[in-house]
């Protein structure tokens, strides 16, 4: 049986430089500073890394770079999402030949497809790949993977090890590990909502794919570890310094502007990305390098002491919730 994929994995952002090519010297550096920091895991070609931004070409050298340079020392999960079945099933034999552990593939976007048409998707790619498949749920840019596709896609695929669920929504995350888990004791649950990165793994997620790993991987590798040890007040209070930074990483400028500026803050300026922004927007990201400055100065202090906005033992009745709806 196959272990299953755990703990924080980092859906890195692509560096490019002033002409708005691959900077492959920096994206190396960038994979060496996150893997020294603690990372379990990355994630080329993810929604942090603006996979539809970049060609097929340059989409596989992204992950070619981010294997290589990985050399084993962590496993890679390679996004993998392509325009139509046929070319992603060629992209995933092409990730699994380099070396990936795994690809994620993202439900089908622009149209929106029928919970039957999601299905068939990825039972056509799923019959059809010579590596592990994680299915990618993030209805806020694609077709929705709903409960009964995941728990059919699991009983019916061997190839489909796995779901990153970035909804948000920890009910239907606890409705699949309920299903799935009995019948595919090695299935990967993992979470791509940074804001419910705690109640996520509570709740029995086996890691996450978290894009402000990308900035504070010392915060959220902290987080992951304390609900392991079973430290969850712990992990609830780091989880509270990592909530502001989050929430002002990702409103600010177009998805993910605003995570770029956080690795700016740790010295990482990994250039302006792949779409335009105007003069208006830029302002207002340098109006808030500051703030962002401040709070990644605070998260990554993994500071035990620092107040929540909320009483201690509020915070124990939230986790008293969640671990009784798990019994």
């Amino acid at each position: 049986m196959a272990e299953r994929i755990s703990g924080i994995l980092t859906p890195n952002i692509t560096p490019v430089d002033a002409s708005g090519r691959v900077d492959e010297d920096k994206l190396c550096g960038y994979v060496d500073w996150l893997i020294e920091s603690g990372v379990d895991g990355l994630y080329p070609n993810g929604s942090t890394g603006e996979f539809v931004r970049f060609t097929p070409a340059e989409r596989r050298r992204i992950a070619e770079v981010v294997i290589q340079q990985a050399a084993g020392r962590v496993p890679v999960l390679a996004g993998a999402a392509e325009a139509n079945a046929r070319e992603t099933i060629a992209a995933c034999d092409a990730y699994g030949a380099m070396g990936a552990r795994a690809v994620a593939i993202v439900a089908p976007f622009y149209y929106r497809l029928s919970s039957e048409g999601v299905y068939a998707y990825f039972r056509e790619i799923a019959d059809n790949v010579s590596i592990d498949v994680t299915l990618y749920n993030i209805p806020l840019f694609a077709s929705p993977i709903d409960v009964p596709t995941v728990i059919r896609l699991a009983s019916e695929c061997p190839r489909v090890v796995g779901i990153k669920d970035s909804s948000g929504d920890l009910p239907n995350m606890m409705r699949m590990i309920a299903a799935i888990r009995p019948m595919r004791e090695e299935f990967t649950f993992l979470t791509g909502w940074d804001a419910a990165l705690v109640p996520m793994l509570i709740a029995g997620c086996d890691g996450g794919t978290n894009a402000t790993s990308g900035v504070v991987p010392e915060l959220t590798g902290a987080i992951y570890r304390s609900v392991k040890a079973g430290e969850i007040e712990r992990a609830m209070r780091l989880q509270y310094q990592l909530l502001p930074l989050f929430d002002a990483m990702i409103s600010l400028g177009e998805f993910p502007e605003g995570f770029r500026a956080g690795a700016r803050s740790r010295g990482w300026d990994l250039g302006p990305g792949r779409v335009p922004i105007s003069a208006a927007q830029r302002e207002d990201i340098q109006r808030t390098q500051r703030q962002i400055d401040a709070l990644v100065n605070d998260s990554s202090s993994l500071d035990d002491d620092q107040p929540l906005g909320m009483p201690a033992d509020t915070i124990q009745q939230i986790v008293q919730s969640v671990m009784r709806q798990l019994k």
